[in-house]
């Protein structure tokens, strides 16, 4: 029989798919996670954005993209790499990108 305290304290959310974001500020079409959890130098979250295009220099980061889709291309060598639901990515700290969002993007991150 399982723990109700303990689940508690390590569900961060029941619906990824669903869960709200709320705006980061940093502009109208992004978005960061409502729920994150921080251990020491790691944290996991949901992140929306789009559609639109966006810059970023990007910290050490696995995600997987839930929903939607559009791209990211690496500035250094112009390789791109299509987000759809299902896709893994792994962004490198230091990694210069562009995000072109064709539909709205969810992705879960670990960072």
């Amino acid at each position: 029989m399982p723990n109700d305290e303990l689940s508690a304290t390590r569900l961060l959310c029941a619906d990824v798919l669903t869960r709200p974001v709320e705006p980061d500020g940093a502009s109208a079409a992004l978005a960061t996670a409502t729920v994150t959890l921080s251990e020491g130098e790691v944290e996991v979250g949901l992140w929306e954005a789009g559609p639109g295009t966006d810059t970023d220099t990007e910290a050490d980061e696995v995600f997987l993209v839930l929903s939607g889709a559009g791209s990211v291309t690496f500035d250094e060598d112009g390789s791109a790499i299509a987000l759809r639901p299902g896709v893994l990515v792994h962004l490198r700290e230091g990694d210069r990108t562009t995000w072109t969002v064709t539909e709205r993007l969810r992705k879960l991150y670990l960072a």
